[in-house]
């Protein structure tokens, strides 16, 4: 997982340095509103409307109201991410837990989510270690951001 946020991060890097230099110019088109536009292609027909988020707005706000007693590290509406940062309960302060949410799918629907935790737990010298968080912890936040969704959903269609 790390290698990969490097290379995305080292591409967009990339992308941007050749888009700052006059990089190649038959991947950008001027618009007549005065911006650039990657990879050319025609202008959207509504780019008067401010710009709606990528994901479905039921499981988003789900799965922020879920995780809101963990506090947030990082949420991109755009992309359908959701990072925590570690979180300790107080009854038990020797491990702690971290979750990232992806939102896969603009449909209300079980498979558009996918749920990762991590846990570590103090060894003798203080320090934390990884360590496996049973599977059912997934499944169990994947459920209760899906069930807290379907109430926003219904509670929205009600009135």
């Amino acid at each position: 997982m790390r290698g990969l946020t490097v290379g995305a991060m080292a591409l967009s890097l990339a992308a941007l340095t050749a888009c700052s230099s006059g990089g190649p110019k038959t991947f950008q088109t001027q618009e007549e509103g005065g911006g650039f536009r990657l990879f050319g292609g025609r202008k959207a027909a509504s780019s008067s409307q401010e710009p709606a988020i990528g994901v479905n707005g039921y499981l988003w706000r789900a799965t922020l109201d879920t995780l809101a007693f963990m506090p947030l590290s990082s949420a991109d509406p755009y992309g359908g991410v959701v990072i925590t940062d570690w979180y300790v309960n107080p009854e038990k302060p020797d491990e702690r837990f971290k979750c990232t949410v992806y939102i896969l799918d603009a449909r209300l629907r079980a498979d558009g989510l996918n749920v990762a935790v991590f846990k570590q737990a103090r060894d003798a010298s203080g320090g934390w270690v990884d360590q496996t968080s049973a599977g059912q912890t997934e499944t169990d936040i994947e459920n209760a951001i899906l069930t807290k969704a379907r109430q926003l959903r219904l509670s929205n269609i009600r009135g």
